[in-house]
């Protein structure tokens, strides 16, 4: 079984959307997903519970109960893990980095973003976990996106060549209990996160 942890010690940067989306991508690739909600906010326990479909598993836990609920999930088939994170908690996003085989790093192309992802990849360094940085809820206009590469530079980590717009689909695919690809399969949002889940998949050797 493949983990992969979705870290960001900033929020508001769609770790939540990233992961649910990156969960129903793996599943429609053929994988077994479970999506373990370490949020207290529990916006993914939230999507499940509105979602008429009855996968992926979503299993709101506390880090405390991390490797528990890997086991069980291996136990119970599954071949793909997605940890969703809470901000500001340096403890559990450490726990989710070590657990896993790989880290995603949404950021979104701001300042106030770009400062903050460093003490993110403090974490994953600790863990010494490889990981990917993304940029999330790009604007569909301007040239944010070359400066924001330029500045993920200076981190020596990897930003993933593809990226994901700022859509107003993703709002009404979550509030439908769905994702992007169910919701509107050929629009602009599920194509940026098909790119994003191959580009991922090559990485982890899925």
């Amino acid at each position: 079984m493949k983990t992969i942890a979705i870290l960001s010690r900033k929020g508001g940067t769609g770790k939540t959307t990233l992961a649910i989306h990156l969960s129903v991508a793996a599943e429609q690739a053929g994988h077994t997903t479970a999506l373990i909600d370490l949020d207290p906010q529990a916006s993914a326990t939230s999507w499940r519970d509105i979602r008429e479909n009855k996968t992926p598993a979503v299993i709101s836990a506390h880090a405390s109960r991390l490797q528990q609920i890997l086991h069980l999930a291996k136990d119970n088939g599954a071949t793909f893990t997605i940890i969703d994170t809470a901000p500001h908690t340096e403890s559990t996003a450490l726990d989710a980095a070590t657990a896993a085989q790989f880290a995603v790093i949404p950021c979104k192309p701001a300042l106030i973003d770009l400062k903050a992802i460093g003490s993110t990849i403090n974490i994953i360094r600790l863990a010494n976990v490889p990981a990917r940085i993304v940029l999330n809820g790009v604007p569909p206009r301007g040239n944010v996106t070359a400066e924001a590469r330029k500045a993920i530079g200076h981190y020596d980590v990897v930003c993933a060549p593809c990226e994901i717009g700022n859509r107003i689909a993703f709002n009404y695919a979550y509030t439908a209990g769905l994702t992007v690809q169910e919701y509107e399969p050929r629009g602009k949002a599920s194509n940026e996160i098909r790119e994003f889940y191959t580009y991922i998949a090559k990485e982890m050797e899925l």
